[in-house]
C-alpha cells in the first residue's frame, strides 16, 4: 500500500511539473510580439522614460521563467529550429548554414516556442 502510495505521489509531481512547464511556455509565448517590439524600440533608441522602466520590469520577470535565444549567425541549419526566409546557393558552404537571423528563435526547457527566423546559404544541387 505504502509503494502504491508512493509512487501516485511521485506521478502527481511529475504531472504538475508538466502542466507548470506547459502554461509557462503558453505565457511566453504570447509574450513574444511583446519582445519583439522592444527590441525594436531598442534598435531605434526609443526605450526612455517611463516606458524604459516598464521594459526593464518586464525583463527581470521574464529572466525568472528563464527563456532562452536560440539562433545565431553561422550555426547548421536545423528544420526543428529554424524558419526560412530565403534561401541561397553557394559553393562557400559544405552544408546548409544560417549566416542571418532575421529574428531570434526562443526556447524555455524542452517546448520551443518559435523558431528562428534566417536566411540560409548552401551548396548548389548535386547533378
Amino acid at each position: 500500500m505504502k509503494d502504491e502510495y508512493d509512487s501516485f505521489r511521485r506521478r502527481v509531481r511529475r504531472e504538475r511539473r508538466s502542466v507548470g512547464g506547459v502554461a509557462v511556455a503558453d505565457v511566453l509565448t504570447g509574450l513574444l510580439p511583446v519582445l519583439d517590439a522592444v527590441d525594436e524600440a531598442r534598435r531605434h533608441h526609443d526605450v526612455a522614460g517611463g516606458f524604459e522602466q516598464v521594459v526593464n520590469l518586464l525583463e527581470g520577470q521574464l529572466t525568472a521563467l528563464r527563456p532562452e535565444s536560440s539562433g545565431a549567425p553561422g550555426d547548421p541549419f536545423g528544420p526543428a529550429r529554424h524558419e526560412v526566409a530565403s534561401y541561397r546557393c553557394t559553393d562557400q558552404v559544405e552544408g546548409p548554414t544560417c549566416p542571418v537571423v532575421l529574428r531570434p528563435g526562443h526556447r524555455v526547457g524542452e517546448h520551443l516556442l518559435r523558431p528562428a527566423e534566417v536566411e540560409v546559404t548552401g551548396p548548389p544541387a548535386g547533378p
